[in-house]
C-alpha cells in the first residue's frame, strides 16, 4: 500500500489509548479515534466531505456525516446496502441559501481527481463492540483485530485478512471463517465495507 501511494498507520497508534501503543508518544502521530467502538475516521470523513464537495455548507457536509454514521437497521446486511446506496448515489443534504431551502447531494468519493481522496491502510486496527444478553444487558465486546482496513476518506471500505503460507494450519479456509467470526462479534466495521480479501501469499 505504501509503494502505490497510500498513507499507511500502526492501529495502536491511532487508538484511543495512548498507552496502547509501544511508538506513541505525547506529540506523536494523533489519536483518530474516540473509542474502540468507533471504526470511521469522523476527521478525516469530514475533512475529504469538505474538499470533494465545496460549494456544500459546513452544517450540510456535518449532517452527511450523521448520516453516514448513524445505523438505521439491526439488519447488518440492511445497514450495509443503505451505506453502498449513499457511497453510489451521494447523500441527501438540504441546506438554506439566499433564503430558500437547497436540495443537494453530498458525495463521498472524488470519482474524477482520485487524488482527492484520502487514502490509508492501518494494521492491527482494533475494534471492540459491547454486545447485549440473551436478558438486553450489555456484556464486554471480544477484541478483534482485523489484519488490514483500508480506508478512503476515513470509511473502512476493505477489510484484508492474511495467513502465513508456511504455517500448515493457518489456512485459507481459516482466514476466510476468522471474517465470519468477524462480521458476527464487530458487525459495526462491517456496515461500511465493499470488498473483504483473504490471502495465504500464495492464493
Amino acid at each position: 500500500f505504501e509503494t502505490l501511494g497510500w498513507q499507511i498507520a500502526f492501529g495502536p497508534d491511532i487508538s484511543p489509548d495512548l498507552s496502547a501503543s509501544p511508538t506513541r508518544q505525547a506529540g506523536g502521530p494523533a489519536c483518530e479515534r474516540q473509542d474502540y467502538d468507533q471504526v470511521v475516521l469522523n476527521g478525516r470523513l469530514q475533512i475529504a466531505l469538505a474538499n470533494i464537495n465545496p460549494n456544500i455548507p459546513p452544517d450540510a457536509i456535518g449532517e452527511a456525516v450523521r448520516k453516514i454514521t448513524r445505523t438505521e437497521s439491526p439488519s447488518l446486511i440492511e445497514n450495509n446496502r443503505r451505506f453502498h446506496r449513499m457511497l453510489t448515489d451521494g447523500v441527501d443534504v438540504s441546506y438554506m441559501q439566499g433564503g430558500r431551502e437547497v436540495h443537494d447531494k453530498v458525495w463521498l468519493l472524488d470519482l474524477e481527481d482520485l487524488e482527492n481522496n484520502d487514502w490509508l491502510a492501518v494494521n492491527q486496527f482494533t475494534v471492540i463492540e459491547d454486545r447485549l444478553s440473551a436478558c438486553g444487558h450489555a456484556q464486554a465486546g471480544r477484541n478483534r483485530r482485523p489484519d488490514i482496513v483500508v480506508f478512503v476518506n476515513g470509511l473502512p471500505l476493505g477489510v484484508i485478512e492474511l495467513k502465513n503460507p508456511a504455517d500448515e494450519k493457518a489456512t485459507i479456509r481459516h482466514a476466510f471463517n476468522q471474517l465470519q467470526t468477524y462480521k458476527s462479534d464487530i458487525p459495526g466495521l462491517f456496515i461500511y465495507n465493499e470488498l473483504l480479501v483473504i490471502s495465504d501469499g500464495l492464493e
